[in-house]
């Protein structure tokens, strides 16, 4: 097992220039660090600041979109308004919006869970998720982050980025195991995504979660550098290996789509 690293001494908020935003940013990353939700009493204590400004800052928090109170237990939970933020643009344009069209097209084609996501942090973001038609689905969550060499989404950036960039990530990364089939080791992680490059789409051969396979391509700007990726996830079951190839043309068919509608 990893140690943890140690959490980073806390500032003294009243020697920073502007005290009261230090204060609100510290409650937010609190609220991100408990997606189940904290009281404003939970969120005081965490913190140390009065309960009556933790009060104020949930407060105006809601009241700008950026936290919601939930009824039931009255407890706080960040919104979405950061992620919409943080959602990235192609010639001006919503990454997100322009992949829509062929998301949807993808996931009525295949009748599985799409997904449409970003590198951030050296992790895979999930910007987009359209959930799938069958009974039984595997989906994710918009917002939660994956590691990069453990789901098909996440190779196929590191298949497109530079041998440069892809070293930088590599230095002093220990590759966790997370399945019986996780790359946990640089040279086959490596071997791996040559061969993406090859065939141009990448595969989760139950990597990151047992029982679930992903197949995924890259959607790049238009000098080749990878701005996301889209992914199509499956229980094994409906997603056994002799389909890999099929549906990897048609997840590239829809990134090449995606890559057309942010050009215009």
């Amino acid at each position: 097992m990893h140690t943890a690293p140690a959490a980073p001494a806390v500032p003294d908020y009243d020697l920073l220039p502007s005290p009261t935003t230090a204060k609100t940013l510290a409650v937010l990353d609190l609220l991100a660090q408990h997606p189940g939700g904290l009281s404003a009493t939970e969120s005081a204590r965490h913190t140390g600041f009065t309960p009556n400004l933790v009060f104020r800052i949930l407060k105006t928090l809601v009241l700008m979109g950026y936290a919601a109170q939930r009824e039931d237990d009255k407890t706080y939970t960040l919104s979405n308004r950061l992620l919409d933020l943080s959602r990235p643009k192609a010639n001006g344009k919503s990454l997100v919006v322009s992949a829509q069209g062929a998301l949807r097209e993808l996931r009525d084609d295949t009748g599985e869970t799409v997904q449409l996501l970003i590198e951030s942090g050296g992790k895979m973001l999930v910007m987009e998720q359209l959930q799938g038609t069958h009974a039984l689905q595997v989906c994710g969550q918009v917002g939660m982050r994956i590691p990069l060499y453990s789901c098909a989404p996440g190779k196929a950036i590191l298949a497109w980025w530079g041998a440069k960039k892809r070293a930088e990530w590599f230095r002093g990364r220990a590759l966790k195991s997370f399945t019986a089939n996780t790359l946990s080791k640089r040279k086959d992680l490596e071997r791996e995504l040559e061969l993406a490059r090859l065939r141009g789409y990448t595969v989760d051969r139950e990597e990151g979660i047992e029982g679930i396979r992903c197949v995924a391509a890259t959607v790049c700007d238009e000098f080749g550098n990878p701005l996301a990726a889209i992914t199509v996830m499956a229980p094994m079951s409906r997603l056994p290996e002799d389909l890999f190839e099929k549906l990897g043309q048609r997840v590239m068919q829809a990134a090449r789509a995606i890559e057309k509608e942010v050009r215009l």
